[in-house]
């Protein structure tokens, strides 16, 4: 149902008192449930898909999905790092571990059953958090007189030792092209590198055996190394 049919609808009396067409009559016991039934359908055809819907169409190979998903995570990441500075007062500090962590048991609480299990939702939020830990690198100056909040890594810390948000910038378009030949590689290194998962977390996320994981870990690096040309951080 489209918002234009439910505003016309409306406007012409077709969900009201019949003794009133053309405006909300009745009684206001009525006038209220009328003016409470239009908001709560239009709310509904303005409402976005889920996360969960997000996540199977992007799997399913639609690009606009995975923008979507992209920018929801985002927005969602970036509304619980404020939210955490609020909470814990100013100066404050949030690791990327902890911050995933919360936002997957926030959305999946908000969401139900039809939640993806937790490795998917983590590689697609891995990938959220490193334009997350970049754009924030960016603005970390400007943070630092005063901004909005300070995310850290546990493990790796890369605004710590990436001062050059370029350096980083650069990482992030390898790990693109990587993600089209070995996603799980590039998946690796964001959960790692960008996100300060440890090998040990990372094997358990994914029930792998911790020197798997440390195998691929090696086999990103090499392929970083080489596409870059530069030392890297990692």
């Amino acid at each position: 149902m489209s918002t234009a049919f439910i505003n016309s609808s409306f406007h012409r009396g077709e969900f009201e008192d019949s003794g009133a067409p053309g405006s909300l009559g009745g009684p206001p016991e009525l006038r209220d449930a009328q003016s409470w039934l239009r908001d709560a359908l239009v709310a509904r055809c303005y409402a976005g898909p889920t996360i969960s819907s997000l996540i199977t169409e992007a799997e399913n190979g639609d690009s606009l999905a995975a923008d979507q998903l992209f920018n929801s995570l985002y927005s969602e990441l970036h509304r619980m790092a404020r939210r955490e500075l609020a909470r814990r007062g100013s100066p404050a500090s949030i690791s990327a571990t902890t911050l995933l962590h919360e936002a997957y048991l926030d959305i999946a609480a908000r969401e139900g059953s039809s939640f993806p299990d937790k490795p998917r939702f983590m590689g697609y939020a891995a990938r959220v958090m490193r334009g997350l830990v970049i754009d924030h690198a960016r603005s970390r100056n400007a943070i630092k007189r005063g901004g909005e909040f300070e995310i850290t890594s546990l493990k790796t810390e890369p605004a710590q030792h990436c001062v050059d948000p370029r350096e980083l910038s650069s990482i992030s378009d390898a790990l693109d092209q990587l993600a089209k030949v070995e996603p799980k590689l590039a998946e690796l290194v964001d959960m790692k590198f960008f996100c300060g998962f440890s090998f040990a977390e990372i094997a358990a996320l994914e029930n792998l055996s911790e020197r798997t994981v440390q195998r691929r870990w090696e086999k990103a690096r090499i392929y970083l190394h080489r596409s870059l040309r530069a030392d890297l951080p990692l």
